[in-house]
């Protein structure tokens, strides 16, 4: 399956959605914001198929994370999600850059349905 990185600031809900992602077969790393998914991508050569991230994190927020893993590992499929509507509206402007963007609170169906959607464009690119 796929490689996954999941930048969340809500220990909950990082941990809810890597057992989701995992139980379906996926690798999964949890981060808990931005600066820390950078490094692990860093770390890592870029080498992650999908990054999950929240809008809105501490330290680095989502969409810098973005724009940052888009410049740096342009190959990598971008998802992110939030609960604002405000930051919904930010994160329309990167649509070159991201796959889509998940509305919280989202179910777990709809979480693995996104992510497959996301994995499947990406080999389909």
């Amino acid at each position: 399956m796929a490689r996954i990185l999941i930048a969340e600031d809500e220990e909950a809900l990082g941990a809810m959605c890597a057992r989701a992602l995992t139980a379906v077969g996926h690798a999964v790393e949890v981060t808990r914001d931005g600066s820390e998914a950078l490094d692990a991508l860093t770390r890592e050569n870029g080498r992650f198929d999908l990054l999950l991230t929240d809008v809105r994190m501490p330290i680095m927020d989502g969409i810098a994370l973005a724009l940052t893993a888009a410049r740096d590992f342009p190959e990598l499929t971008i998802l992110l999600m939030t609960g604002y509507a405000d930051q919904r509206e930010r994160a329309q402007g990167l649509d070159a850059l991201i796959h889509d963007v998940i509305a919280k609170p989202f179910s777990i169906a709809l979480l693995r349905d996104a992510v497959n959607e996301a994995l499947a464009v990406r080999v389909r690119g």
